[in-house]
């Protein structure tokens, strides 16, 4: 924009006020691009799928790439590294049929762990096996 002006008499501030635009992003040179950080967090990532931005962070830190955190965060999304959430336990659907009666004895067993102490506080278990 400030070549554009160089030929006319206003000010820059002037017209940014006109086109409605901060005087601060006129001013600003856009930073580059980092492409050689870009691969090395690709790379990075690649080998290490469960790695989030600040692990990822800290390899690039021991080859020889330090940055800010919020750069890293923001490159980290621009590449779309994202690790993907884990889904929860997957649990049983629908209602679940009753448990038919035994017909003849020796047909289901129960079995469970019972524990209890002794009056001098001694802890004892028992696995109990019941004939349903």
């Amino acid at each position: 924009m400030l070549k554009v002006l160089a030929g006319y008499a206003i000010s820059q501030r002037r017209a940014c006020v006109l086109i409605g635009v901060a005087p601060k992003t006129v001013r600003r040179e856009r930073p580059p691009d980092h492409g050689a950080i870009r691969t090395a967090m690709r790379e990075v990532a690649g080998l290490r799928r469960r790695f989030g931005y600040r692990r990822i962070g800290i390899m690039l830190e021991r080859q020889g790439m330090i940055m800010n955190h919020k750069k890293l965060y923001r490159l980290y999304r621009e590449e779309g590294l994202s690790v993907r959430r884990r889904r929860g336990r997957k649990r049983a659907r629908g209602s679940r049929t009753p448990m038919p009666m035994p017909l003849v004895p020796g047909a289901r067993w129960s079995m469970d762990f019972v524990s209890d102490t002794f009056g001098a506080s001694r802890k004892f278990r028992i696995l109990a096996i019941n004939d349903d």
